[in-house]
């Protein structure tokens, strides 16, 4: 495809900031050397600025209205917190309850008891465990890194190999390859984690030794120096490559079935996007003057079918971080989806809201990150336009 003339005076992209003229209608400052161009890149880092600024300020409003929402949810969930936490022998005696209800603020009305929790997140306090009897900071601090260890070995895996099937699927449109392709995406997409993470760990564990038992670490072994939290780099860092390969095998089952399910989505939506670009002009246009097929995936294809993928793939690593308490629970990964399923089950609400305030940071950032890369994928996105 030729490539388009460049815009005259009188034909100005109306998506580019207007050049100023003289009294006659001369363009000021037209060469690139001049005040104005070099002006402008410092322009874009003062809105690209702006931007990121407002939607910090959003973030800690939508952190707010989080805060609220998560705090309602949590307290009319039915049951006696002192009876979860205590049993049932000690929540019949009325002084041992009091005392438990004075202690953690459950004796105010609910008002009082949400501004004492907003009052408290200012200071980064986010209350005293029920169930551990330790800081919910504290318990969160180890929970999160197990997780993300798991949810960035999956989500990087499954875009790899994701983008590579749907590429695959979509160059294949309508051969056995494709139709193949379509029912292992489908059936990823259909089977549930927990079925899966059960009869891996059934097969592989149980049946064939391939794989060690459940836990980030074989009993008896040491954890690396903390500087990550996550087992894998840690040990990498410190270059104790026995720890290393030991957390790796330990990380390999749960990493595994959350892969076979995020690759199926990734793999049908990519497909689609893919065969989107693939009907475009200017890909038929590259394909026509000769251009090797690598240059034409990743120039024209890839590039263009960026940005709806990318959105997918942030929103599948947020499910990844948020959306693990069952294969966390079967491979006794003490993740954040662990903890969320005890303090639930022991109605530990400072730790529910704890959990709930972390997945919505996490959602907020990864949203935060994706806009951003809109911008460096695709030059038409601009920011403030």
């Amino acid at each position: 495809m030729s490539r388009p003339s460049e815009p005259s005076s009188s034909q100005a992209d109306p998506n580019l900031p207007a050049i100023p003229s003289d009294g006659g209608g001369a363009v000021v400052g037209g060469a690139a050397d001049s005040p104005e161009g070099s002006a402008a890149p410092l322009r874009r880092h003062h809105t690209l600025a702006r931007y990121v600024v407002r939607r910090l300020l959003l973030a800690v409003l939508l952190l707010f209205g989080l805060t609220l929402v998560t705090f309602s949810l949590t307290n009319l969930v039915p049951g006696d917190p002192v009876a979860a936490a205590l049993g049932q022998r000690a929540a019949d005696d009325p002084a041992i309850t009091a005392r438990f209800r004075a202690e953690y603020g459950l004796d105010k009305s609910l008002p009082q008891q949400y501004f004492a929790y907003v009052g408290r997140l200012v200071h980064g306090n986010l209350g005293v465990s029920w169930q551990t009897h330790r800081p919910v900071a504290r318990d969160l601090a180890q929970a999160v890194p197990a997780t993300m260890e798991i949810a960035f070995a999956a989500i990087l895996c499954s875009t790899l190999i994701g983008l590579a099937l749907g590429a695959w699927a979509a160059h294949r449109r309508g051969k056995l390859a494709d139709q193949a392709l379509r029912v292992f995406s489908l059936i990823g997409i259909s089977v549930p984690t927990f079925w899966t993470a059960i009869v891996c760990f059934y097969l592989f564990y149980y049946r064939l030794k391939w794989a060690p038992g459940s836990g980030r670490l074989s009993p008896g072994a040491l954890a690396p120096p903390k500087r990550t939290g996550l087992h894998t780099l840690d040990a990498l860092l410190a270059g104790d490559f026995a720890t290393f390969t030991d957390a790796a095998a330990h990380l390999a089952l749960p990493v595994m079935v959350l892969t076979l399910y995020t690759v199926g989505l990734l793999t049908r939506f990519s497909r689609s996007a893919f065969l989107e670009v693939l009907e475009q002009d200017h890909v038929r246009t590259a394909r026509a003057k000769g251009l090797p097929a690598r240059t034409v995936f990743t120039h024209y294809t890839l590039r263009a079918a960026a940005i709806p993928i990318l959105t997918v793939i942030g929103l599948a690593f947020g499910s990844l971080l948020s959306g693990t308490v069952l294969v966390e629970s079967i491979f006794g990964w003490p993740g954040l989806g662990s903890y969320a399923y005890h303090a639930a089950s022991k109605l530990d609400l400072l730790a529910v809201m704890g959990v709930g305030l972390v997945v919505g940071v996490v959602y907020l950032t990864i949203n935060l990150i994706v806009d951003l890369l809109y911008g460096f994928i695709d030059p038409r996105v601009r920011v403030g336009s």
